[in-house]
C-alpha cells in the first residue's frame, strides 16, 4: 500500500508543472489556483457527502484545519508561484526539495522526533541528484537581486509546506479521518486564495480554452484530491520526514514530462543525477539487514522486556511458580498434579 501511495503522488504531482505551464497567460496565476483548489473542495465535500462519510467536528478543531489549509492549499501556493516570476520553474523544483531537510527539522523542533542518519543521507543524495538533473538550468542563473528574491520565496514555500505536513497531523489526531480533515482544510484554502485575489484586485476569469480548462480538472481531481490525500495518508504512515522524499522524485517525472512535450534533452550529468535519486530512494527504504550479534543483542532485550511485562502483573509468582512445576515433571517424565476445583483432592494430568 505504501508503494502505491509514493507512485501516486509522484506520477500525479510529475504531471502537474506542465499542466500549470498550459495555465499560464490570460487568467491571474493566484486565480488559476482559486478555480482550482474551489473545485478540488466541491468534488471531495459532493464525494463524502455521497458516500455517506461526512463527520461532525468540534469548532476548536478548525484552528488546525485552517493553519493545515493556509500552508497546503494557499500560501505554500503563492510564494511558488511568485518564485516562478523571477527564477525558472526547473530551479523552483530543486529549491523546493529543501521539503526533505525541513521536514525532519521540524518534527525535531515541533515534535521532539530526532531525525535518523539514513533519512538526512537519503535526502543529501536526493538534492545533489536533482541539482544534477537540472544543471543546464541552474548554469543559465543571473546572479542579481531577482534571482536571489525568488530563491528566498521558493525556500519560503517549502518551509511553509513542511509545517503544513505538521498541521496535517494535528487536525488528524482528534480522530477526524483523512478526507474530511483535508475538505475542512482545503475550504480554508480557497477563502484565503479568495480574499488574496481580492486584495490585489485581480478578476476572477476563467480561460474557456479547452487546454485550460482540461488542465483545471487534472489539477483539481488528480494534482490535488488524489495526490494530497495520498501524500498526506503517506505523512501518517511513515512520518513528515520520510514522506518528503517524493518532493525529490516528481521532479524526475516532471522531466521525463518535459523531454516527451517539451523537447528536454537528457545528457551524461542528468543521468548521473537520476542515479543518486535512486540511490537515495534506496537508502531511505531497503531495510538493512541485522549483524548476527546485533540480532542476538535486539533478541535478549525483548526477552527482558516481555519478563518485565509479565512481573507486573498480581499473579505473576504464582504463574512463575505453575510453570516450573509443569517443567520439572516434564523432566522427571512424571504426570502432574493439580488441585481439583470441586473437591480437595489432586488429580492426575498429563
Amino acid at each position: 500500500m505504501t508503494a502505491l501511495l509514493f507512485i501516486t503522488v509522484v506520477l500525479a504531482w510529475g504531471f502537474t508543472w506542465f499542466a500549470i505551464k498550459l495555465q499560464l497567460g490570460v487568467v491571474a496565476p493566484e486565480i488559476s489556483i482559486f478555480w482550482r483548489f474551489a473545485l478540488a473542495t466541491a468534488l471531495i465535500w459532493t464525494g463524502l457527502a455521497g458516500a455517506g462519510r461526512l463527520q461532525r467536528v468540534h469548532w476548536r478543531q478548525h484552528g488546525w484545519f485552517a493553519a493545515m489549509g493556509i500552508c497546503l492549499f494557499c500560501l505554500n501556493y503563492i510564494l511558488t508561484y511568485a518564485a516562478i516570476g523571477h527564477i525558472a520553474s526547473g530551479v523552483a523544483s530543486v529549491i523546493f526539495t529543501m521539503v526533505t531537510v525541513f521536514n525532519p527539522l521540524n518534527q525535531w523542533l515541533f515534535r521532539g522526533q530526532r531525525p535518523s542518519r539514513r533519512v538526512l543521507a537519503a535526502a543529501l543524495l536526493g538534492m545533489v541528484g536533482i541539482i544534477l538533473l537540472f544543471g543546464d538550468t541552474f548554469a543559465g542563473i543571473a546572479v542579481d537581486a531577482g534571482s536571489a528574491l525568488g530563491v528566498a520565496l521558493q525556500l519560503a514555500a517549502a518551509f511553509v509546506f513542511s509545517l503544513g505536513n505538521l498541521a496535517s497531523l494535528r487536525a488528524t489526531a482528534s480522530g477526524t479521518d483523512l478526507a474530511n480533515a483535508v475538505a475542512r482544510a482545503m475550504s480554508w484554502g480557497t477563502v484565503f486564495l479568495a480574499a488574496f485575489g481580492l486584495a490585489r484586485g485581480a478578476a476572477f476569469a476563467i480561460d474557456p480554452s479547452p487546454a485550460y480548462l482540461l488542465s483545471l480538472v487534472y489539477l483539481a481531481v488528480v494534482g490535488t484530491i488524489a495526490a494530497f490525500l495520498a501524500y498526506l495518508s503517506l505523512v501518517r504512515r511513515l512520518g513528515a520526514d520520510r514522506a518528503a522524499y517524493v518532493t525529490v522524485l516528481y521532479p524526475v517525472v516532471a522531466l521525463a514530462v518535459s523531454s516527451a512535450f517539451e523537447a528536454y534533452r537528457w545528457s551524461a550529468w542528468s543521468i548521473m543525477g537520476l542515479a543518486l535519486v535512486g540511490l537515495g530512494d534506496i537508502v531511505l527504504f531497503v531495510p538493512l539487514p541485522l549483524r548476527r550479534g546485533a540480532a542476538t543483542r535486539s533478541t535478549r532485550l525483548c526477552g527482558l522486556l516481555a519478563i518485565t511485562e509479565a512481573m507486573r502483573r498480581p499473579s505473576w509468582k504464582a504463574e512463575w511458580r505453575e510453570r516450573s512445576a509443569e517443567h520439572e515433571c516434564l523432566i522427571a517424565g512424571q504426570p502432574r498434579t493439580i488441585l481439583d476445583p470441586g473437591t480437595t483432592q489432586e488429580a492426575p494430568t498429563s
